[in-house]
């Protein structure tokens, strides 16, 4: 029961998050349209040794790649916390990693 609220809230949540994204995203067409328009088209410049700084796209995939990385190893810790200290509360009974999208890092 529990379980299904928190998920509903999870989902709003991420529903939210998307919409924004969404508007965010037309904003900048909106504002890249506009400015494109009146700025004039300038030639692009070779700069020395400009080849060795890696693209726009890939220092955000580098980060977002480590990101991923650093939250997967929090999880095991956090993973690992629990099942050390599961015998210190009441009723404790192993029971198996949760399924699902989240327990598979695809959230």
């Amino acid at each position: 029961m529990a379980a299904t609220a928190i998920q509903e809230l999870q989902d709003s949540f991420l529903s939210a998050i998307r919409k924004n994204q969404e508007i965010t995203l037309d904003a900048v067409k909106v504002w890249v349209e506009a400015v494109e328009s009146i700025t004039p088209k300038v030639p692009y410049a070779r700069l020395p040794l400009a080849d060795l700084v890696p693209s726009a796209h890939h220092v955000v995939a580098g980060s977002f790649d480590f990101a991923e990385q650093v939250l997967a190893s929090q999880r095991r810790f956090a993973d690992d916390v629990l099942k050390l200290t599961a015998p210190l509360l009441p009723a404790w009974e192993p029971t198996a990693a949760p399924e699902g999208p989240q327990a598979a890092g695809e959230a």
